[in-house]
């Protein structure tokens, strides 16, 4: 498989901090690292309570102010280098680490334990220990993305797909060569995409472009065993999805679900937006038993994870097989150009 290269921070990217997620995993782990701090500095365990009890009184605002900064720095953060926006982004809890302990002894005459040095050493501490877990995370899930462009670059280069979509492009060559012509633009496209660096979010619409070519490619070898509902009227074109994420789930659908069955079937794709989550809902028939189940769990783990490491727990997968129909429900949080 092919590995993403990584030089440590250089090629990490910036964690998304208007992230439900990602602001969860923050106050986790900074808090367990508290809690850790608070045991080691105590003698009996009887002290542990009113240790940590104190180090949350002065951290916790720190910390949710830090959140809030960094909220609203994020679309700056984000246009920074790697190492820039990284040092940028531990800066700040250091800052109002410094600014909360001068407030408390100064304005407030609160007796705090330590220097302000000693305040700013242990957020500086808290501060590269949460955002390099983060790093490893990302870098643990960014194989995916790898991943997903070789599998989709595999499939499109099988021989089954290959050698029947030019047989259908040669049977209608001189019939209707205009049609012929755009199935081969369609293919040349479709080599384009998959072979591009694929880890930036991008516009719906282009995604769908992507789909509708697959699709027309794999209407000429099935024809009318292949229907395809579009229910695009409630779709937000601008709405930012990872790359290759729609692709795969169709062609799950035309080789578990439509091949297998001799009169073939409809695929129905819909999209909605409700407040600021997107949600895309993919139908197929499906006949238990058939199709190759292994390869359409991998595509829809790989999906996944993608997810995962774009939205964090903003992002849902789920699937559901009634009778004879199966069904794959993304909700991604809705995020435009301006706002991703």
């Amino acid at each position: 498989m092919a590995i993403i290269k990584q030089n440590a921070i250089h090629s990490a990217k910036l964690p998304d901090f208007r992230n439900l997620g990602i602001c969860l995993r923050i106050l986790v782990v900074a808090n367990l690292m508290g809690l850790f701090a608070s045991l080691a500095s105590i003698a009996t365990l009887a002290e542990w309570l009113p240790s940590f009890t104190r180090w949350c009184a002065f951290m916790q605002p720190v910390l949710l102010a830090s959140l809030l900064v960094l909220y609203a720095l994020q679309p700056w953060l984000a246009r920074l280098d790697a190492i820039l926006s990284y040092t940028m982004a531990g800066l700040v809890p250091t800052a109002l680490s410094l600014l909360a302990h001068m407030t408390a002894v100064h304005a407030l005459n609160i007796e705090l334990p330590g220097s302000p040095l000693r305040s700013m050493t242990l957020t500086a501490g808290i501060a590269i220990i949460t955002l390099t877990y983060l790093q490893l995370r990302q870098r643990a899930l960014t194989p995916a993305i790898s991943e997903a462009r070789l599998q989709a670059l595999q499939a499109r280069i099988r021989p089954h797909f290959l050698f029947n979509s030019i047989n259908a492009v040669l049977s209608i060559v001189r019939s209707d060569s205009r049609r012929a012509e755009t199935a081969l633009m369609d293919m040349a496209d479709l080599f384009r995409v998959l072979m591009a660096d694929n880890r930036e979010l991008v516009p719906l619409a282009q995604e769908l472009a992507l789909c509708r070519q697959y699709l027309a490619l794999e209407k000429l070898r099935l024809e009318n065993r292949l229907s395809v509902d579009w229910q695009v009227d409630e779709m937000p074109p601008d709405a930012m999805i990872p790359p290759l994420i729609l692709q795969p789930l169709l062609e799950n659908a035309v080789y578990h679900g439509i091949e297998p069955l001799d009169a073939g079937g409809t695929i129905v794709i819909q999209f909605s937006r409700t407040r600021d989550e997107l949600h895309i809902r993919l139908r197929n028939p499906y006949r238990p038993g058939s199709g190759n189940h292994q390869g359409n769990r991998m595509a829809l783990g790989n999906i996944r994870e993608r997810l995962q490491l774009h939205f964090d727990a903003e992002a849902r997968l789920t699937i559901r097989q009634d009778g004879n129909e199966f069904t794959v429900h993304i909700i991604i949080p809705y995020r435009n150009r301006t706002v991703s």
